[in-house]
């Protein structure tokens, strides 16, 4: 009989749950081989990560010996030296035969050459002790970052128990990140010469974020399918909501989930914020200056990825609306509006668990949505219109792609409106004072990347407001009516011909539409281009207006000098209005910004660029200056023309010195020859008293009274001898003539 053989089974707490599952399962023995494969197959791949660990564990050991015995070579050597510097500083024994003045020397030489070396010999010690701490740290916590990017990229939980998720070893590995990074932080500023320790470790440290930010945000987006998410669009443009819930609540996955799966979307949420903020604080480490500025001026991820999916359904509708871009931009706002509650009572908690600073959800959720829509007006909306522009200017006819044009940028501007009303109406205090925070909430941002298509808006602008202009400045009637009133509040209207408020309320809505730029390089730009074409066709209107009446009569009759009054207070008026919009902060920032703009361009002697040193003004102080001269040239004419004529006719009051020697009659004391002459005179001051402006008439008649006093002067100094008679008369015309000019000076 064959002896039994007895096999003692292992007890069943000592197997696997897939082997005990096998075990338990009615399940054919045919299947045995296979399950024996894939267990051998696993312990081949635990005896490899396990012989990898070994040989990783081996060489810290070596490295950490071998720095350890470098250290005690060192302190060894210290300490040799430290037994010398006390074997000669202590007091010779009494059989020395060293003579006190040999010992003295001895100390000397110690205190003044070798207690310095040593001194610095041990800082190298301590700075190579620090070094090997830091480095060996570092090494440590680097390890265990890879490893679990590695772990959580392999699905194979190496060194953590099968208790531990992917999501709690990547919140592990972020800790492990933070850590180094304030190790980092703290050697940059205590051991800025550890650059090359700091460099290899911020390449590992790359490496591994590499794989971790991509791996975090493919489960973010995972996540987010299993939520729902995108909201199909037909339930935003579904009118059969609940009467007491809000579209929001309604088509908002984010609102209705609940249990674990909420619990994950919040942990992969933070997640993405947590790897953010560290690597704000990488970039704020590694760079300075402007370009550090930039770095950090990121979009919020979390943010960006509830945005992608959204923009690329809408985008499917976009496609259909072309030739209706209003659809599109109320599509946007509408999306915009009904989840930006969500962002402040769901996200932002979150991220300020986090501490991002300066991070607003609402803010970014906005600006994420903006940039979405700035994107496909950029590759699919102007394209199209550039071509039709271009199409159309072979052809000759430009007037219908310019109105598709200017119909677009209506709506951009709407648009914009309406998703700053959100951002100002949200009862939070924003980042969206400069330029660049306003930018990313502005459609009108599309033009930033592309300026040949902002000089194409900002010519259609231009001529487009010249044409409206064409018919009025043509109507003869907008050049004789008056101003009834004033066109701003407290302003004069210098009797300026109604035709001055038609420019001025068209260049007005060039202004309200340079406004809607998100910064001021464009708002500067574009009011020169576009606005600076309607005050010059203002001056050019007036300049011909003034040229005809001068080449018709000379300005000899009043209809002529009537004209030329009625221009000039039109400029008096419009220079005016200017000097009024210079005290606004708005357009003084434009023209400070202006000036930057001449400033870069100017080069000195050496060839480096400069600014220029003249006085930053307004950015219409170069349309002023060009009023103020046709005023001051045409003013000028008008008095020529004046004392012209007061010449003429006051010559023979000069020539005749008969009468300045000839006693008068007693009825009559004045000369007879210059009672034509005033007469003119006082003509030609009625005039223009009655047509100019009170301002530019005052220095009319000073002008008119210099000219008269100079002819004077030099008429009677051709005269050699008076009789008394023609002292009497001269006197009574000078009576005749302050009386002329006496009223006017008491008015002034």
């Amino acid at each position: 009989m064959d002896a039994s053989i007895q096999i003692t089974l292992p007890p069943v707490s000592a197997l696997s749950s897939p082997a005990l599952s096998f075990l338990n399962s009615e399940q054919d023995l045919s299947r045995a081989r296979s399950f024996i494969d894939e267990l051998q197959s696993q312990c081949f791949d635990i005896d490899q990560t396990l012989i990898g660990l070994n040989s990783r564990l081996h060489s810290t050991l070596l490295s950490f010996a071998s720095f350890s015995d470098r250290i005690h070579l060192l302190f060894d050597d210290a300490t040799s030296k430290l037994t010398d510097l006390r074997s000669f500083t202590c007091p010779p024994p009494l059989s020395s035969s060293l003579s006190p003045s040999d010992g003295q020397g001895r100390k000397e030489e110690i205190l003044g050459e070798e207690l310095p070396v040593l001194a610095k010999e041990v800082a190298r010690v301590e700075t190579v002790r620090a070094y090997a701490e830091t480095a060996l740290k570092l090494d440590t916590l680097v390890g265990d970052i890879e490893d679990v990017v590695s772990s959580t990229m392999n699905k194979n939980l190496r060194k953590h128990s099968s208790t531990q998720s992917v999501e709690e070893m990547r919140l592990l590995a972020i800790e492990r990140l933070r850590q180094t990074e304030d190790v980092l932080i703290s050697v940059t500023v205590t051991h800025p010469q550890w650059t090359s320790l700091v460099s290899a470790v911020d390449h590992r440290i790359d490496r591994a974020l590499a794989t971790l930010r991509p791996q975090a945000i493919a489960d973010h987006r995972s996540l987010l399918g299993s939520l729902g998410w995108p909201p199909p669009l037909s339930t935003l443009m579904s009118a059969n909501l609940d009467a007491g819930k809000s579209t929001a609540e309604v088509s908002n996955p984010l609102f209705t989930m609940q249990g674990l799966l909420k619990q994950q979307y919040c942990e992969n949420f933070l997640a993405l914020c947590h790897l953010q903020e560290l690597q704000w604080r990488r970039k704020s480490r590694q760079l300075e200056g402007s370009i550090r500025k930039l770095a950090l001026q990121q979009p919020l991820w979390a943010i960006e990825e509830l945005v992608n999916p959204i923009s690329i359904a809408c985008q499917r509708h976009f496609s259909k609306w072309i030739d209706k871009p209003e659809f599109i931009f109320a599509l946007v706002y509408k999306i915009t509006r009904d989840y930006v509650n969500t962002m402040d009572e769901l996200l932002q908690p979150l991220v300020d668990e986090v501490r991002l600073v300066g991070y607003s959800c609402r803010e970014e959720w906005i600006s994420a949505m903006v940039t979405s829509l700035v994107t496909y007006l950029a590759k699919e909306i102007f394209p199209n219109y550039v071509a039709e522009l271009d199409g159309e200017s072979v052809s000759g006819e430009q007037s219908k792609a310019r109105v598709s044009w200017l119909h677009l940028v209506d709506l951009m501007i709407a648009f914009d409106k309406q998703i700053q009303s959100l951002v100002t109406h949200s009862g939070i205090s924003l980042s969206l004072q400069d330029d660049g925070s306003l930018q990313k909430i502005s459609s009108l941002s599309v033009f930033c990347d592309r300026p040949d298509w902002f000089d194409i808006w900002a010519e259609i602008e231009r001529n487009d407001t010249l044409e409206k202009l064409k018919p009025e400045v043509d109507d003869e009637r907008n050049w004789t009516r008056k101003i009834e009133g004033a066109l701003l509040s407290g302003f004069e209207s210098y009797k300026s011909p109604a035709v001055s408020t038609t420019f001025v309320q068209r260049l007005l809505l060039v202004i309200d539409r340079c406004r809607s730029l998100p910064n001021t390089l464009m708002r500067s730009r574009f009011l020169k281009m576009a606005g600076g074409s309607i005050t010059q066709r203002y001056l050019d209107c007036l300049l011909l207006r003034c040229q005809e009446a001068e080449g018709l009569t000379a300005l000899t009759d009043d209809n002529g000098l009537i004209k030329v009054a009625n221009c000039v207070n039109a400029a008096r008026y419009f220079e005016s209005v200017l000097k009024e919009w210079c005290e606004d902060t708005f357009f003084l920032e434009l023209g400070f910004d202006h000036s930057e703009q001449l400033g870069l361009g100017v080069k000195d002697s050496s060839g480096l660029e400069g600014r220029i040193d003249e006085p930053v003004g307004c950015i219409f102080d170069e349309e002023i200056k060009k009023l103020e001269n046709f005023r001051k040239e045409w003013v000028e004419k008008i008095s020529v023309v004046a004392l012209r004529g007061f010449d003429a006719r006051s010559r023979e009051y000069f020539k005749n010195r008969r009468h300045w020697q000839e006693k008068c009659e007693e009825s009559w004391t004045m000369s007879k020859n210059l009672v034509g002459a005033l007469d003119y005179l006082q003509g030609k001051m009625a005039v223009a008293e009655e047509n100019l402006n009170q301002i530019d008439f005052v220095g009319v008649w000073r002008s008119f009274a210099a000219g008269v006093d100079q002819l004077l002067f030099n008429g009677l100094m051709s005269i050699v001898k008076f009789h008394d008679a023609g002292v009497e008369r001269l006197n009574c015309d000078m009576d005749t003539l302050f009386g002329v000019f006496g009223g006017l000076v008491l008015e002034a």
